[in-house]
């Protein structure tokens, strides 16, 4: 049977991206502060669109304010190898956890399959890339339905590395997790529920934030990530 979208219009606007009108009635007005959106992303013809998806940080000169979402970015680690070994093993430790030996060879598979052996690591929960090793170093993407835009701690790695010229193997940050921000400005608060005008001379307006309901992610007026989305249960994904 083929499934079609229905576009649905509450209140004479076209809400294609909201699948339901549950929660517009408990719709909650808040100030927006104007001078922390990008005019030219946020409100492109004199107005915030309906969909804009918004966070209200707990601390700092924004408490209390709808400001942008910030993005969440997936932490990537990378385990290298140096010496040019030419045989042994080597583990890899995270958040107490150690794996069992990994060949100074192996192949992206076996890291993963190591990794995931771990009590901390569901399933799903990393990509490893790279490899084989020692010419090729591998990286480990955290993410999933466990890691997803989290910052995680940095693995540790031992090395039972033989052969080659003083054989080591490190591990590095190449992408830090999470979002870098302290004030709550990292979590979806909600989203704008009908198109407010927003006037050049503008420091501060209001308009009613949907924080609960079913919402069509590719209908949004700027695109939400996964990881934004997973900061608020009170969404159903559609």
């Amino acid at each position: 049977m083929k499934l079609t979208q229905t576009v649905e219009t509450f209140g004479n606007q076209d809400h294609s991206w909201l699948g339901s009108a549950h929660g517009l009635q408990y719709a909650v007005t808040r100030p927006f502060q104007v001078s922390a959106f990008v005019e030219a992303t946020h409100y492109v013809d004199g107005y915030f669109p309906d969909g804009l998806a918004v966070a209200v940080p707990t601390s700092g000169a924004n408490s209390g304010f709808a400001v942008p979402l910030v993005a969440s970015a997936n932490e990537a680690q990378t385990v290298t190898i140096t010496g040019t070994p030419t045989g042994g093993t080597a583990t890899l430790t995270f958040d107490g956890e150690t794996t069992v030996a990994i060949a100074y060879n192996a192949v992206a598979a076996t890291v993963l399959a190591a990794l995931e052996g771990l009590s901390n690591i569901e399933a799903g929960s990393v990509v490893v890339t790279g490899g084989p090793g020692p010419g090729t170093a591998w990286v480990v993407t955290f993410s999933g339905p466990q890691y997803l835009g989290a910052n995680v701690p940095l693995m540790t790695a031992t090395s039972s590395l033989t052969g080659g010229t003083t054989p080591a193997i490190a591990v590095t940050t190449t992408t830090a997790g999470g979002s870098a921000v302290t004030d709550g400005s990292d979590i979806l608060a909600g989203f704008l529920a009908f198109p407010t005008s927003v006037l050049s001379t503008d420091t501060v307006i209001h308009g009613p934030i949907l924080e609960i309901g079913r919402i069509i992610v590719a209908n949004l007026p700027i695109a939400l990530s996964a990881a934004q989305r997973a900061t608020n249960n009170h969404f159903v994904w559609a």
